[in-house]
């Protein structure tokens, strides 16, 4: 049976395609670079780069996404033995949503391919530039396997941790800005047996503040 947050954004996403049809217009859509150039390099971690199955790219519409893990070389010099174990990057980023296709949330998504939320929250983070921003903190399992993620809205200058407020926020832009373009950042990494839940957290969390100033360029403001 499906939860009354789930109806909730569903009817969300249906206004805002509502919205949309009646407007009629085109979206104004702002330059920005492709994600594949987003620095193969960050920090210590090099990346690379997983193929999206074509049948997953089909469901998830017209966008620009990026999947990518990101690992400290085995002959590089890590501070903590934490740095060596991988971080797996996901962008989906949606120049405009008017077509029909819209962002597929995490909470829908992870349940489907048989994770368990097992704790979630949200968590303050500051990245590199010294702006304090809020997102998604959430604890997986999938049988033997926890792993740790933290995901969140981008669009127009803001980082957004909830769903709601996200498409809240779509549909007001594009009534007045006619911007309806938006990305959705998800980092996960694995909690390693006998490690401490709040390494892996703090793992994912420097990271996280590693790449926002960089998301600018990738997702317009």
């Amino acid at each position: 049976m499906r939860s009354p947050r789930f109806w909730l954004v569903v009817v969300l996403m249906s206004f805002t395609a509502l919205v949309l049809h009646v407007r009629g217009d085109v979206d104004r859509v702002p330059p920005s670079r492709p994600l594949s150039e987003l620095p193969q390099t960050i920090g210590s971690r090099t990346a690379t780069d997983i193929p999206i199955d074509p049948e997953a790219l089909a469901i998830l519409g017209k966008g620009d996404f990026l999947n990518r893990t990101y690992v400290t070389p085995r002959n590089a010099q890590a501070a903590i033995a934490g740095d060596r174990a991988e971080i797996g990057l996901y962008i989906a980023y949606f120049p405009t949503q008017r077509s029909g296709q819209s962002i597929h949330s995490p909470q829908n998504c992870l349940p489907g391919a048989g994770w368990t939320f097992e704790s979630s929250g949200v968590t303050d983070l500051t990245d590199a530039a010294g702006r304090k921003y809020q997102v998604g903190d959430y604890l997986i399992t999938n049988g033997n396997t926890t792993d740790e993620a933290l995901y969140w809205y981008q669009l127009h200058g803001r980082t957004i941790a909830s769903d709601y407020k996200a498409k809240l926020y779509t549909l007001a832009d594009s009534i007045r800005y006619g911007r309806s373009d938006e990305a959705l950042i998800r980092i996960i990494t694995p909690v390693a047996p006998g490690e401490d839940k709040v390494k892996a957290h703090d793992r994912a969390a420097r990271f996280a503040e590693q790449i926002a100033p960089l998301l600018p360029e990738y997702v317009p403001n």
